[in-house]
């Protein structure tokens, strides 16, 4: 299931992606750690990509919740049965 937050495997391994770091968001993560490299990692630089991937980190995070959210309530309502 890829998808446009996603990076293929050869980008992942041409770019020397973490395996820690491969999770829907890396697509987001190459162009701002190459960024990061051409601007010697200068805080003020790469704004833009940085926010866009901790965006998108944070809207996963609130995906997983959310899931979470509901198999704990299907749960409870098995339990209750």
């Amino acid at each position: 299931m890829a998808s446009s937050t996603t990076a293929s495997q050869e980008e992942l391994k041409k770019y020397k992606v973490p395996i820690a770091w491969r999770d829907g968001c890396s697509a987001l993560l190459i162009p701002l750690n190459v960024c990061r490299r051409d601007k010697y990692y200068l805080p003020w630089e790469c704004d833009h990509e940085r926010h866009a991937y901790e965006k998108c980190q944070y809207d996963d995070y609130v995906r997983r919740m959310k899931e979470l959210s509901k198999l704990r309530l299907k749960k409870a309502e098995e339990e209750s049965e």
